[in-house]
């Protein structure tokens, strides 16, 4: 049964993530922008992006990062905090993740 207003969150095992599925979450540049953000400052709560899109929208991006296997999300208190799995994906997809956002930057 779900606590407070949210539903439990499911996560991949990493075992379970499917390359193409990381691929299409990181196509989109507000997804490559929310990890490049939790890459360089670490866990963050979801209000604290800045972004400028809806919280709908923003909603949306970190289920699909979720999905794909990108991110892992906690719920702390009213906060639902967003971590990188970075660990894992290099130990899945070494250098992936930061080929492709150095790939995008460029």
């Amino acid at each position: 049964m779900p606590l407070g207003r949210w539903t439990p969150l499911t996560h991949p095992e990493i075992d379970k993530v499917v390359l193409d599925d990381v691929l299409q979450a990181l196509a989109d540049p507000t997804r490559r922008r929310i990890v490049r953000m939790l890459l360089e400052d670490g866990d963050r709560a979801c209000g604290t992006f800045g972004l400028k899109v809806a919280p709908s929208t923003l909603s949306h991006h970190f289920r699909s990062l979720r999905k794909a296997g990108l991110i892992r999300q906690e719920d702390v208190g009213r906060q639902r905090m967003n971590t990188l799995r970075l660990d894992e994906l290099e130990q899945r997809f070494p250098g992936l993740v930061n080929r492709i956002l150095d790939a995008a930057a460029e």
